[in-house]
């Protein structure tokens, strides 16, 4: 949205980054009649052409529909009440609505949601600024700190009540905390994923997980008409280590089963992505909160990155709508307290499903034999299945987060 900006502006809450979480929080925010103004430093077309995950839980699918942002995901979001694993061919379903009295998850592509959410902020005449890159966070000790950020190729500052660090991992927000206040934790797998977008509709109408000895592959979908795929991958490889070919021998191969036939199609895009997990905490420094990638992610394996950034979204809105509606800053102080304990759950499970369903380089018999017994334990165990179950959807996560007994209170005001 190209708007005149003058050199200094103020507003209630200053959000750096246009992803799911920074737009989330400024559409419900101005619901409450709270205002707030979105930098972000890549243009509009970028911004909504990035293909990501499209995995939803019910929490994320509720609160896209809280901030009357929904309509096109009820319309074409593809709801999903079970999940196949599969180990070397032998398949359990998960059956997620049954375990966790109705709850599921939709399958709608994170792209989907930054265009709905874009369209619904220029609707209401939202203060949206692409390509306004964020440059430096000063006075974050008082209550008015400021954004310094480049727009239309002049210097702007926004002053603002609190700052929102919606900007991933490689943005400014997270530098803003001293160093020496910071504790990180980090794991990278030895393993990577090859994803493809491919023009044929899925093969399956619920998403496989497959562990096999060549390699974990995942079979999900972008809509009725596009299958997203993926194979487990060197570190190392490259697009031009996996011509069209090998890609869909290796699907063939690790997903196939003799009563079940895996549709090809064009390949439309192709992408390598790094397995990691990543934690950052605090996630809040006097009068900025982080959300999202700014201060945790998770390898792809339980779809949790977006319902990660929305979680923590709902979080700091919350506390946002208590302080501006009541004064009450407790929320606001235990901000990052309670995003911790869901943090820390998330990342259990999705190292879990990731250690249980890829090869890796290396393993020992005696681990490999643990992948198996692991597998075995959800077929015969139903306890075990409801596990995974409340994690997949998201029950396990927000009980994480609910339990905080001792709210530790953050520096803000």
């Amino acid at each position: 949205m190209e708007t005149a900006f003058p050199a200094t502006r103020r507003t209630q809450v200053g959000i750096i980054g246009a992803g799911p979480a920074g737009l989330l929080l400024s559409q419900l925010l101005h619901l409450q009649g709270v205002t707030s103004v979105v930098l972000e430093n890549r243009s509009r077309q970028r911004v909504e052409s990035r293909q990501r995950a499209g995995l939803l839980e019910q929490n994320t699918v509720n609160l896209l529909r809280e901030a009357e942002a929904a309509d096109r995901l009820d319309r074409e979001g593809l709801v999903h009440e079970g999940v196949i694993l599969s180990y070397n061919g032998r398949r359990h379903r998960i059956a997620l609505s049954e375990l966790t009295d109705g709850e599921c998850v939709t399958i709608y592509a994170q792209t989907e949601v930054v265009k709905d959410l874009i369209t619904k902020r220029l609707e209401a005449g939202g203060e949206l600024l692409f390509e306004a890159e964020a440059t430096k966070i000063e006075g974050l000790e008082t209550d008015s700190p400021r954004i310094h950020f480049t727009y239309q190729g002049q210097a702007r500052i926004l002053e603002c009540d609190f700052v929102a660090g919606c900007d991933g991992f490689h943005g400014i927000s997270r530098a803003a905390i001293p160093a020496e206040l910071q504790k990180v934790y980090d794991k990278t797998y030895p393993y990577s994923w090859l994803g493809i977008i491919a023009q044929v509709p899925p093969s399956t109408d619920e998403l496989i997980y497959a562990f096999h000895e060549r390699g974990f592959a995942l079979h999900s979908m972008r809509s009725a008409e596009r299958s997203r795929l993926y194979v487990q991958c060197g570190v190392d490889d490259t697009l031009e280590d996996w011509p069209d070919e090998r890609i869909w021998a290796e699907l063939h191969a690790r997903l196939g089963t003799s009563s079940w036939t895996l549709q090809e199609g064009p390949i439309l895009e192709k992408s390598i992505t790094p397995m990691r997990s990543f934690v950052s905490e605090p996630m809040q420094y006097h009068r900025l909160f982080l959300a999202g990638d700014a201060a945790h992610i998770v390898p792809p394996t339980g779809g949790k990155g977006l319902n990660m950034a929305v979680a923590d979204t709902k979080s700091l809105f919350d506390a946002l709508r208590a302080w501006y509606q009541a004064g009450d800053a407790s929320l606001l102080q235990g901000y990052s307290a309670a995003c911790m304990r869901r943090v820390w759950r998330v990342q259990e499970f999705s190292n879990y499903m990731t250690e249980m369903l890829h090869l890796l380089p290396g393993k020992a018999a005696f681990d490999q034999h643990l992948q198996q017994s692991r597998f075995d334990l959800l077929t015969t165990c139903p306890a075990a299945s409801k596990v995974i179950a409340e994690n997949y959807v998201g029950i396990a996560a927000r009980r994480a987060s609910e339990a905080v007994a001792e709210q530790v209170p953050g520096e803000i005001l």
